[in-house]
């Protein structure tokens, strides 16, 4: 009987679509949900049309009593004050908790005094000298011996590959070396498969599916173990095998004597946050889980995130051959008779073009393209809509990318230049976080941009200095359904030597 209703709710929705006038309308009983079923496909685009319509600021209804009302906004002074000046009352709360149960007690989970332990313990780590020098070698380390002689092999066969695909496997491994001391090696010509590493991408899917659907409906698919819930709680259990056994792993190694290879002892971050975190259980109550929601949260933040800002980079960079061209000529300035793999972390901070390009595929493509908020206490925001309680407020990153009122009527552009620094000397132009939100804004800023930046600036400069990239004739580029900006059929791209 609820599935019929649920066919009759959906049936109803798409014929008051068919005759709606504007995008948005908010029809009697079923408020706007014919246009948020129909445009699920196109989620983000779809809140892009109704913030323009609404000046930044957009209430979506739902149907009548099922607590299924979003306040979307990309308004600039409105994301400043709840991710900056009014952090304390929008915590991630409960409502948050329940849409990502799968990242358990974990640092975009954990609000307070859990999150700020968190958050430090992991900067203190990510700054340490030797982390940083570990870092670099680990991403050339990846390029030399997995990404290039895969690239070479796909050139000189004149095949065409999957970037976005590679991007994710390369993304995969170097999180795992980084975190897990372990590297699956699925960065290599043989392309093998790894069930972790597919089972991130459909929990991406799955999380952002949660977003759209009422609470009673992906709950009952959940029961049921049928759409992309099935592949939610499938995924739930790769990552704990996967994890588990790496512990595993590591914990057999110290116990044979501390036989462990040097290096894997004193760079990896395993064991420094299973020492910092000694003892802590989080809500579960168990030690070994509460590591394991650390290590989950800092896998997703690490991979998918910056893969997919990699394909959009390439897929900007690949329709603008002069940007290619500019880009490749700056690298080639700086490698002067040396090689790519001269450049350090200190010589990527010279390379300006590159940099405003990463930005502005950042800027068009965030990486995670809304952030879902809710108020502790009534609150009214800058733009005077008032917030209570029970509101969810939507912060639409995406569509902020593509405000004219925000970054001016070129805002469609790919324009590497609009990240010089104002006098053209050469330096970078810094944006307040809360108008270039792809890294967040506020105390919860990602701490890992840097490590971030460097990653794909690395793995450009080794793609670019190398070859010519052409997307292939006919492949459709758009963004998938995730919580994450992936491209739903991927990349797909032939190479050319350069000379």
């Amino acid at each position: 009987m609820f599935l019929l209703c649920i066919l009759l709710f959906v049936s109803i929705s798409v014929f008051l679509y068919k005759r709606r006038s504007l995008p948005g309308t908010n029809w009697p009983v079923i408020g706007m949900a014919p246009d948020l079923i129909l445009n699920a496909y196109r989620i983000n685009d779809f809140a892009t049309d109704l913030l323009k319509q609404g000046n930044g600021t957009f209430m979506l209804k739902g149907p009548w009593f099922s607590n299924m009302d979003m306040l979307l906004t990309s308004d600039p002074t409105n994301i400043n004050y709840v991710l900056s000046k009014n952090f304390p009352n929008y915590p991630k709360g409960p409502e948050f908790r329940k849409i990502f149960d799968i990242l358990g007690d974990g640092i975009f989970n954990s609000d307070n005094e859990v999150w700020e332990i968190q958050r430090k313990t992991i900067m203190s780590l990510l700054k340490h000298p030797d982390f940083n020098s570990h870092l670099e070698k680990n991403i050339k380390n990846k390029i030399e011996k997995g990404l290039l002689p895969l690239l070479d092999l796909v050139s000189h066969n004149q095949q065409s590959i999957d970037l976005q695909e590679i991007f994710q496997r390369f993304t995969f491994d170097t999180i795992c070396s980084l975190i897990l001391d372990f590297d699956p090696e699925i960065m290599s010509v043989h392309l093998p498969y790894n069930a972790c590493e597919k089972a991130f991408t459909d929990a991406e899917e799955a999380l952002l599916w949660r977003h759209v659907l009422p609470e009673k409906v992906w709950k009952l698919q959940q029961r049921l173990g049928i759409g992309k819930e099935k592949k939610l709680t499938e995924a739930r259990r790769v990552f704990d095998e996967f994890l588990y056994k790496c512990f595993s792993r590591k914990d057999e190694g110290f116990a044979n004597d501390g036989r462990v290879e040097k290096e894997e002892t004193t760079t990896g971050l395993l064991k420094s946050i299973t020492t910092s975190f000694q003892g802590q259980t989080g809500a579960s109550g168990d030690s070994r889980t509460y590591i394991k929601d650390i290590i989950l949260n800092l896998m997703f933040a690490g991979k998918d995130t910056t893969s997919a800002s990699l394909s959009w980079f390439f897929y900007l960079v690949a329709q603008n051959p002069n940007i290619e061209s500019k880009i490749r000529r700056e690298i080639a300035k700086e490698v002067g008779d040396g090689n790519w793999k001269s450049l350090g972390v200190k010589e990527l901070s010279s390379l300006v073009y590159l940099h405003g390009g990463l930005c502005e595929a950042l800027r068009l493509y965030p990486p995670v393209a809304l952030q879902h908020k809710s108020p502790s206490e009534v609150d009214v925001l800058p733009s005077g809509h008032a917030v209570n309680e029970d509101s969810k407020i939507i912060l639409s990153f995406y569509s902020m990318g593509r405000m004219e009122s925000i970054w001016g009527k070129d805002c469609m552009e790919f324009k590497p230049e609009r990240w010089f620094s104002e006098g053209g000397k050469g330096g970078v132009r810094h944006e307040p976080s809360y108008k270039f939100t792809a890294f967040n804004a506020g105390p919860r800023t990602c701490v890992g941009k840097e490590m971030s930046f460097i990653q794909m600036k690395m793995v450009a400069i080794a793609i670019i200095y190398h070859y010519h990239v052409e997307i292939v004739q006919g492949h459709e580029v758009c963004l998938g359904d995730s919580i994450i900006g992936h491209m739903k059929h991927g990349l797909k791209v032939k190479l050319s030597p350069v000379n």
